[in-house]
This record gives C-alpha cells, structure tokens and sequence, in this order.
C-alpha cells in the first residue's frame, strides 16, 4: 500500500524486549534463536506507523471523497507480508456489514487519508464476501 509499506508490526514485541534486556532476560546464548527485535532494529520499530493507531478503525474514501467503508483488519500472509485490509462496507450498527479483502497496494495514503481510487459502496458489496478460515 503506497504510505502504507512503511508500516511496521511490533510496538508491542519492541515494549517487551525493551523491558526483558533491561533484566537480563534477552542475554544470547550460544547456538539460540535471537527472540524480538535487536537494539539496532528498535528505531525501525519505534518510528513506523502503528495499526492500532493509523489504520485499524478508519474510514476509506473513494476519490470523490467519499466515504465507501472502514478498515476493520489487516492481513499478514504466511509469507509475513502485508497483503490485505479488511474492509467493512455497508450495513447500519453493524447489521449488513459486508466485508471484502482489498489487496493493499490498491490504497493511497496522503496526510493520513486512506483512499481506494474507484470505488463506491456498491462495486464493494458486489465484491466476494471475506469470511475468516475456521480453525
């Protein structure tokens, strides 16, 4: 997603193995898998843009202007790529919602503003529905 490639998971790992160095706990060992982020990746981490707080929630508007839906999820693919936003489109309190997958790259960001040139409420109902896997 242009705006969005910058976008870094992990605020939450960063707080942890801030507060574990600090205690000793993420000492290496030899012939051990390094767990969390190194200190060098800290700055990356600390300096990204955080989901919770510039994605998660947000309207997405087409390029009238005009609102088509808010992104309620993003999809990490196994391959650990940001694939997908979740998009709810439609329906009141959550009654009739559709949700649809909209490949990232698809959405431009400028001044915080998450477009997706071209659509309107109705090319995103006509979408395939997004269900979640069972597990």
């Amino acid at each position: 997603m242009h705006g969005l490639k910058t976008l870094t998971m992990g605020l939450i790992g960063t707080a942890l193995v801030a507060g574990f160095a600090s205690t000793g706990w993420a000492q290496p060992v030899a012939g051990a898998t390094t767990l969390g982020v190194t200190t060098t990746e800290i700055q990356a981490v600390a300096t990204g843009w955080s989901l919770k707080k510039s994605v998660l929630g947000k309207s997405v508007y087409n390029d009238e202007g005009k609102a088509v839906g808010k992104i309620d999820d993003v999809i990490v693919a196994p391959d650990k790529a940001v694939s997908y936003a979740i998009i709810g489109a439609g329906g009141f309190l959550g009654m009739g919602k559709h949700d649809v997958a909209i490949p990232v790259n698809q959405f431009h960001v400028e001044k915080n503003k998450i477009t997706l040139p071209g659509a309107t409420k109705d090319a995103l109902k006509a979408l395939p529905k997004f269900e979640y896997a069972k597990q």
